[in-house]
């Protein structure tokens, strides 16, 4: 049991940026749900007690976990792969799975979460073992092609509940992991036309994908129906100016905006606090990504790099996705921004990565090279 604990000093800058961003979250929850929750629950405080709850669990479960040896993920890599498809096939059973808007992205099984979330940390695990594993076999386009395998069945069981974004999101890591891991840079290249051809052929063979794509070029042209979510966005970005018009007296988190406190959150935050707050979460997010970085490249063997990479690249990719989305630079996809947009799994199993993250930087002792 003692090889498993790790007792040495954590990454103290990445603990703190998790914090502030976290507390910030926080704060935008309560600010931008307390209308809805009002309308909804007669409680303003429903949305921000339940997010509280999720922090205190994330926080908790991100201690535990950073005192766990990263090296058991390796091996244990299988059965944790195994559980997180169980989880998202799960979503497709009736009585079991949960429909929304006619997207099938949640279980319940006492409680109501979203499996993709857990299994996004699964694929990275899994992912970076699968790497290691075949790099020693020395055949490299099949080792990149079992390893792109991966990638698209796993991007592809998402697709299907339907989520284009988290599809991307996965894809993405994916490829970066097993470029840190030595794929060969024109393997990569090659894959490029097919993957983009592929997404742009699902985003347009599914109808409110196709609308979300029509939307985002020209969101006034029906600002009443399918232009309606970014055009708030962007009248409460607006308003924010400089300084903001002051935190919890945004005008679109009441019931402008649908749900304020989940994908369009930032919106929000653009309002209340303007420009510097804006800048502020951004630099934190961005401060989170330079240390992930640097555990990466001073972590002491190539899983824990591929690890550290996968779980950074993942949380930087999501918030500029989301942050994109809000802003109408990208299409509405219908993602959630880390530590901020309301959602216990997701908070928890960013929480959960963190504390991967600090483990491997416990164990970081020496500089090594990321492309071998």
């Amino acid at each position: 049991m003692n090889k498993l604990i790790t007792k040495g000093k954590a990454d103290f800058w990445t603990f703190l940026f998790t914090l502030g961003l976290t507390a910030f979250g926080l704060i935008m929850v309560f600010s931008a749900s307390a209308p809805y929750a009002k309308n909804k629950f007669d409680d303003i405080y429903s949305y921000f007690k339940t997010q509280f709850i999720a922090a205190l669990i994330g926080f908790a479960l991100m201690f535990l976990i950073s005192h766990l040896d990263y090296k058991i993920y390796k091996k244990l890599a299988w059965p944790i792969i195994g559980i997180g498809l169980a989880l998202l096939i799960l979503c497709f059973i009736p009585g079991i799975g949960v429909s929304y808007s006619d997207a099938r992205r949640w279980v319940k099984i006492i409680i109501e979460f979203q499996p993709s979330e857990i299994y996004k940390i699964a694929y990275i695990i899994f992912l970076s073992k699968l790497v290691v594993d075949l790099k020693d076999k020395k055949r490299h386009f099949v080792n990149y092609l079992i390893e792109l395998s991966v990638i698209i069945v796993s991007a592809f069981i998402i697709y299907k509940q339907p989520h284009l974004s988290c599809a991307v999101i996965v894809t993405l890591v994916g490829f970066l992991i097993i470029y840190i891991g030595g794929t060969k840079i024109k393997y990569l290249i090659l894959t490029v036309a097919p993957v983009v051809a592929l997404g742009l052929f699902a985003a347009f063979n599914v109808d409110y994908m196709k609308e979300r794509i029509i939307s985002w070029l020209d969101p006034f042209a029906d600002a009443s129906d399918i232009g309606y979510q970014v055009v708030q966005s962007l009248y409460a970005i607006g308003s924010g100016g400089l300084f903001g018009v002051g935190l919890g007296k945004s005008t679109q988190k009441f019931l402008y905006i649908p749900e304020p406190q989940n994908d369009f959150i930032f919106s929000i935050l653009a309002e209340e606090i303007g420009f510097v707050g804006v800048f502020a979460v951004i630099a934190l997010f961005c401060m989170l990504l330079w240390r992930g970085m640097q555990i990466s490249i001073y972590c002491e063997d190539l899983y824990g790099t591929l690890l550290a990479t996968g779980i950074t690249a993942l949380i930087f990719i999501q918030a500029a996705l989301n942050i994109g989305v809000v802003t109408g630079l990208v299409p509405n996809t219908g993602i959630t921004l880390p530590f901020f947009s309301y959602g216990g799994t997701s908070l928890v199993a960013f929480l959960m990565q963190i504390g991967i993250l600090l483990n491997i930087s416990r164990q970081s002792v020496r500089k090594r090279e990321l492309r071998v």
